[in-house]
């Protein structure tokens, strides 16, 4: 290692910036997929930021299938690696035990063991005597079970770092430490290189790995990587009888508490509830290096008392070492990767939360594959850059979310969890008047969204829970107010895009699966699809003229499906798309009696024969004129109404004035849930994704096939389609109405593991827990619609074998008859 900077080459086809163990992981894997001619600068020496305190945990179960893979290969990957490079990764496969003090915490870990089974890895539920056997010097007579995953294990972080290091040389990678990027080089909206101390270097492709610093670089080109750093605390121990080497990881999550086996003692970490954030990003010191962060043990006392409780032996250990390492957390838990929207082949890995050991390996080859081919190999969608906007990046928002964003890795994975703090963030012109009518809110892209309305008098508290929730009489009386009268929900915060230009119509009918050439005044339901033939997008699509277009997508999904458009409409065309989604409130008036509310405040025929379905109008309600659209989520008549900001608080009052005399109520998104699952619509980040396509899903007929217009996507889907479905997405309703499916079950089909339940909920009209789950077949081959009806299913709910009903069609109101006032 030098301590000067070294000489520097004029140009590398791929500059990676920072040398911990992601950039050094990327860095390898783009060698390894044939793109040598790479250059990793590092303003230190490698591994020098965070990467080497980390704890160097290995856990493979994560919370979606597509991140548990990339663990899973970051295993594989690091047990090969010495013969590969001569160099240990000190990767050890110890195995993992989690313990549970709780009924709440057994319940988890049930559903992580079944988790384990549906990702097919080897895990057990085991008593806390067995936990005991596994791990002897351990307390026990207060536990309630516990899970082991052999599987699991540790590596070293810094020999880890030199070991895809020195196997990113040895394929032709260059290393420069000592040398700090003070700019990105950019022309024409896409990267041009990096500046340096020692001179400007050419590239083609930037990938900005640089840990902690990540932010500060993405400043440099206008990139936004939100991201801040938070103290993060362990110490080392003195031996302790008992301790072996083989010893697995320990992970008391109920005490904050995790251990590993070290020289004959531990290291005793721990992620408590409130962390203590560091430095602004921008504020952040690039000379720390190989530094920690004074002690603090008033901050770490939770942890290290609960530590002591578990292990007893700790109150006669001596503490070797006190680490306090800063490392990076971002605002949902969840890691950023992918090219940059605002920056062509500008690319982001960061923002690990305690989790870039495990990570490295898996991500480094997603990201490098997402950078040799142009999109991603995999769905990663749970760790997409463009699931975040450029109000995420305020730096105070940060340091205040990221407290509660650490405490997450130990606190119970309840599905329905929202975030505390840093809120209320954004909020609807309506919000206030929710507010007043008992809303309890939840979070989406930053929008106050109400979850349900608790009856006056009532505290409006979401309460967490495995069964029924104390909330659900409350929103199952707004599922039928929905089914039998009529009720408002706000959804403004749908994203919305106009798309406008003589090539408007072109652009859409190659990015769009449906036939968007309509009359204006015509709603198109439609995926948008990868080259793979699977899903990046699930819209509607409005004409409203002969060259404009209304987009409406998910709310989480504003910057990712803009991104999505706008680098694939053609250089040249006529078309440009503007992000209107904080311009217009949106309004569902869904029920049978949505057509006299509507009528009541307005002078347009909302008649079936003046507005049938699928349409969309100009229409006045009371002084405001907006546009409504014929069209529903939840299964009924009913309009979206699309009202500009300046008008969305008095259409509000006046829907819910006129509507006292027809039994109007304000509706939630848990009602919105339900009632979608009952008719089996399917959601964008569950159902639909880009792990699956149409053939699958069974939405063939939103793709124009009958036609002879190409898509982006169509060979795949035409593929798909003549190989027939490996899986096939059905309904489900759970036999006994007392039990509550959440979304995450393990189903099972003639008693084998079969898929996972992607979304569920309570179905107020049907009486019972409602869901969708991708069925697979055992063998790997053609799941006919009939071999699908004739299995025997069950899903595994915390544990319990429950009997299921599977529907090939929606369980409510299969035939649509409601949507169409029949």
């Amino acid at each position: 290692m030098t301590d000067h900077a070294p000489a520097l080459p004029g140009r590398a086809q791929v500059i990676v910036i920072g040398g911990g163990v992601i950039g050094t992981s990327v860095a390898y894997h783009l060698a390894r997929l044939g793109w040598p001619d790479v250059l990793l600068l590092e303003q230190g020496q490698l591994s020098c930021g965070t990467t080497w305190h980390a704890a160097g945990l290995i856990g493979q179960v994560r919370a979606s299938e597509s991140v548990t893979r990339l663990v899973q290969y970051s295993t594989d990957l690091y047990r090969g690696l010495e013969q590969e490079t001569g160099l240990s990764a000190g990767f050890k496969q110890c195995g993992a035990v989690t313990v549970a003090r709780t009924a709440d915490r057994l319940v988890q870990l049930q559903r992580t063991a079944a988790a384990a089974v549906a990702y097919g890895l080897d895990c057990e539920l085991i008593g806390p005597d067995e936990a005991v056997g596994l791990y002897p010097v351990m307390r026990a007579d207060d536990l309630a079970g516990a899970l082991w995953l052999p599987g699991d294990g540790t590596a070293n972080p810094t020999d880890l770092t030199q070991a895809l290091a020195k196997g990113a040389r040895d394929r032709g990678v260059r290393v420069c430490e000592r040398t700090r990027v003070t700019g990105i080089l950019t022309a024409g909206g896409r990267v041009k290189g990096v500046r340096t101390a020692g001179g400007d270097i050419e590239a083609e492709v930037a990938v900005n790995c640089a840990g902690q610093w990540a932010k500060q670089v993405g400043s440099m080109c206008g990139v936004n990587v939100p991201l801040h750093s938070a103290e993060h605390f362990y110490v080392v121990t003195g031996r302790i009888d008992g301790v072996r080497p083989d010893l697995p990881v320990l992970r008391d999550p109920d005490g904050y508490t995790y251990f590993k086996e070290e020289v004959g003692g531990l290291v005793v970490g721990g992620f408590e509830p409130r962390a203590k954030p560091w430095l602004a990003p921008d504020a952040l010191p690039a000379d720390f290096e190989f530094q920690l962060l004074p002690e603090d043990w008033d901050q770490f006392s939770i942890p290290m008392e609960n530590a002591l409780h578990r292990i007893p032996a700790l109150s006669r250990t001596g503490i070797k070492k006190f680490y306090n390492g800063p490392e990076s957390f971002t605002p949902d838990n969840q890691f950023i990767l992918g090219e940059a929207p605002e920056l062509r082949n500008f690319f982001v890995a960061a923002g690990f939360n305690s989790v870039g050991i495990a990570s490295a390996g898996g991500a480094g080859r997603a990201l490098a594959e997402w950078i040799t081919e142009g999109e991603p190999a995999t769905d990663l969608s749970a760790v997409d850059i463009r699931r975040f906007a450029g109000f995420h990046g305020n730096n105070q928002w940060l340091h205040d979310r990221v407290s509660e964003v650490l405490g997450l890795h130990y606190a119970v994975a309840w599905p329905n969890r929202e975030l505390d703090t840093a809120r209320p963030f954004r909020r609807s012109p309506a919000y206030h008047l929710l507010k007043a009518a008992n809303a309890c809110f939840g979070s989406k892209m930053g929008w106050e969204r109400a979850n349900f309305f608790a009856p006056p008098g009532q505290e409006p508290r979401l309460g967490y829970a495995w069964g029924k929730p104390g909330w659900l009489p409350w929103s199952a009386a707004e599922q039928q107010a929905a089914r039998r009268a009529v009720a408002v929900f706000d959804q403004t915060s749908f994203s919305k895009f106009l798309l406008a230009g003589p090539d408007a119509e072109a652009v859409l009918q190659w990015l769009c699966t449906a036939d968007v050439a309509v009359r204006p005044g015509r709603t198109v339901y439609t995926g948008m699809l990868n080259s793979r033939g699977t899903y990046e997008a699930d819209i509607t699509a409005t004409r409203l003229s002969a060259g404009e277009f209304l987009l409406v997508s998910s709310a989480s999904q504003t910057e990712h499906d803009k991104d999505h458009i706008r680098r694939r409409i053609p250089a040249g065309a006529a078309a440009t798309l503007l992000d209107v989604t904080s311009a217009y409130a949106v309004y569902g008036v869904m029920g049978p009696r949505s057509r006299e509310l509507l009528s009541a405040i307005s002078r347009s025929d909302f008649s079936d024969k003046a507005f049938p379905f699928g349409s969309s109008q100009t229409v006045d309600i009371g002084y405001a004129s907006v546009r409504a659209t014929r069209i529903t989520y939840v299964g009924e008549l009913g309009w979206e109404l699309y009202v500009p900001a300046e008008f969305a608080v008095g259409v509000y009052e006046d829907l819910m004035t006129a509507g006292t005399g027809l039994g109007v109520v304000n509706a939630g998104y848990y009602a919105i849930e339900s009632m979608r699952l009952e008719k089996a619509y399917r959601a964008y980040g569950r159902e639909l994704s880009p792990d699956y396509n149409p053939v699958e899903a069974g939405l063939l007929f939103a793709c124009k096939l009958k036609t002879d217009i190409p898509f982006l996507g169509r060979e795949a889907v035409e593929k798909a389609r003549a190989d027939g479905p490996r899986r096939r997405l059905v309904s489900l309703v759970l036999d006994d109405p007392d039990v509550m499916m959440w979304g995450g079950e393990l189903l099972l089909r003639d008693g084998c593991a079969a898929g996972q339940v992607t979304s569920a909920a309570w179905g107020e009209a049907i009486g019972s827990s409602v869901g969708l789950a991708y069925v697979r077949h055992p063998g790997d081959e053609v799941m006919t619609a009939d071999l699908a009806r004739a299995g025997s299913y069950q899903v595994n709910v915390g544990g319990e074998l429950c009997p299921a009903t599977v529907h090939l069609r929606p369980p409510f109101d299969p035939a649509g008859r409601r949507i169409k006032d029949i």
